[in-house]
């Protein structure tokens, strides 16, 4: 039965002329889980908006054709009954959380939509209990970490009773134990209560095998549907940076079906003879000096809870450092300390033997460059041109450099485009431009690689190693752990505001339980020590040449 029906869908944003979306026609059947893929740009979020009604009456712009909700045209249906329908979750969960405690937030939705008390009172009982929010209901939700933040917004929806989820990118700020219980709940409410479940995501390696339906979008256009096993079918070999690194490793292989889970990997694996020899260390042959030591660091925020704890590393030229860990386990803190934006409670960090507190605001600002986890947060300026200008003029250069620069990051043609009216790809650009105008020694950010597709995370991994080539480094916030086995050098996993474990990737990574990617694992009873997929394709080969030889 169908649930969604899409009908010759084309829209264009205000003040653009290229459209976003182009003769989408699609039927979404009731109950199912459909996962929206493609590149940045490719029209996801877009078509998302639409399907919740946000596009046209919020964004306005020229829509043409129609969606039809139960039969239904969506754009006569009161916003009411779309509200009850239809729960839409975008990028950045934050910005749907309005009040100040847990419970008062899962009862907002209901009061604006007139709810009587008791069954408020219901809802709220019934929702807490099955998102484990009850222990949180008095709460302060700020105070609580990125992953409860998601899911009391999904819970804030699911309080209302719709028929279908609309699910923007919800896994991209979630570390790998919080994504997997968020996926655990969006299936329970899939299967269980039969709740059309449509979302759009970048890390498929734990979401691709619950889908239904894979739904792949280019440019604004529909290019191919079908199961998750029949990815492979879609697209050429120039296509297959869209799959996950495990289904995508024997898709070069030159295999047809293609393994979703490490579980079904394994099996394809048997059929191979594995070669050691994946691991392969790093090491910088020059001398390095050390850019920041970090000795005994404490940070406590009022009224004392203190968030890190004794840390002690040191970070050197070259070094590119990724910190991961759970949410809410110190890591956004940590770079705040480290670039002086809080001051630390106890111990020290120089900075190329330097206290950090003894720095001019002017010179540690140029110095050390911190990039928040939201892009917003750091453009203030009309244009992409003027934010550009404006981090050259820091450091005294030309203001005419600002246009090579946007050429070196693709970001000419939206030279004139407010900063915020950018895709998150985009901003990303964006922000590394920006960078690049200042010339920082070491580099903090937070979260860079949320919101990108593989070739924005390859993009940006490409621009780290060139930056720890010139004898910079970075310290890269992630919940990615494809990204810091593909593009990091050293790993911290933070734990409680302690360091729970530091060093080279292998060294953390390689048969971690929770931190390690699907490509680690499904060699772990091969003896590890393979983290990515170009490694993973090198010894697959070298084994089947070695069966050929023999």
């Amino acid at each position: 039965m169908e649930k969604i029906k899409i009908e010759n869908l084309t829209y264009c944003y205000p003040g653009r002329e290229e459209p976003a979306l182009k003769g989408i026609n699609l039927i979404l059947g009731e109950g199912e889980f459909v996962l929206l893929i493609g590149e940045s740009g490719s029209g996801k979020s877009t078509l998302l908006k639409v399907l919740s009604g946000l596009i046209p009456d919020f964004y306005g712009g020229s829509y043409e054709g129609e969606v039809y909700i139960d039969g239904l045209k969506l754009r006569r249906m009161r916003n009411r009954e779309r509200a009850r329908k239809l729960g839409f979750l975008g990028q950045n969960p934050e910005n749907q959380l309005f009040t100040a405690r847990v419970e008062k937030e899962l009862v907002l939705a209901m009061e604006n939509l007139g709810f009587t008390r008791e069954l408020m009172r219901k809802r709220v009982a019934e929702t807490a209990g099955f998102f484990n929010l009850t222990p949180y209901l008095k709460s302060k939700v700020a105070w609580l970490s990125g992953g409860m933040k998601q899911k009391l917004a999904l819970a804030s929806l699911t309080a209302l009773g719709p028929e279908v989820l609309l699910l923007d990118e919800p896994l991209s700020q979630l570390d790998p134990q919080s994504a997997e219980e968020i996926l655990n709940l969006l299936v329970r409410l899939n299967q269980e209560y039969g709740i059309t479940v449509v979302m759009a995501e970048q890390r498929l390696e734990k979401c691709l095998s619950l889908a239904d339906r894979v739904v792949w979008m280019e440019k604004g256009e529909i290019r191919g549907e079908g199961t998750p096993e029949e990815l492979g079918s879609f697209w050429g070999r120039d296509k297959l940076f869209l799959l996950p690194s495990l289904p995508r490793l024997f898709a070069l292989m030159g295999e047809k079906k293609l393994p979703l889970t490490v579980k079904e990997g394994r099996k394809h694996l048997a059929a191979y003879e594995v070669l050691q020899g994946g691991r392969q260390e790093g090491e910088h042959g020059q001398r390095r000096e050390a850019v920041l030591q970090v000795k005994g660091l404490w940070y406590a925020y009022p009224p004392g809870k203190e968030v890190l704890k004794n840390l002690n590393f040191t970070v050197y030229e070259h070094d590119i450092w990724i910190i991961m860990g759970e949410n809410g386990a110190g890591k956004t803190t940590l770079l705040k300390v480290l670039s002086g934006l809080l001051p630390a409670s106890r111990g020290k960090v120089l900075f190329r033997g330097e206290d950090l507190r003894d720095l001019p605001l002017k010179e540690k600002s140029r110095r050390i460059a911190y990039i928040p986890q939201n892009p917003d947060d750091y453009f203030f300026l009309p244009t992409v041109r003027e934010e550009v200008i404006f981090n050259l003029e820091q450091t005294g250069k030309n203001k005419e450099e600002a246009d090579s620069l946007l050429e070196q990051f693709g970001l000419a043609s939206y030279h004139a485009f407010n900063p915020r009216d950018l895709s998150m790809g985009e901003k990303q650009r964006l922000l590394l431009a920006c960078v690049a105008a200042l010339e920082p020694e070491i580099l903090l950010m937070d979260e860079p690689t949320r919101g990108l597709d593989y070739k924005g995370k390859e993009r940006l991994g490409r621009w780290l190693k060139d930056w720890g080539a010139k004898g910079k480094a970075a310290l890269i916030v992630s919940h990615d752990v494809e990204f810091a086995a593909e593009y990091g050098e050293k790993v911290m996993l933070l734990f409680d505001g302690e360091i729970a474990a530091q060093g080279s990737k292998y060294q953390v990574m390689d048969n971690s339980l929770f931190y390690s990617p699907d490509i680690n694992r499904l060699f772990a009873s091969r003896g590890g020590g393979i983290l990515t997929c170009e490694e993973a394709c090198a010894v697959l080969s070298r084994g089947r040449v070695q069966k050929q030889v023999q």
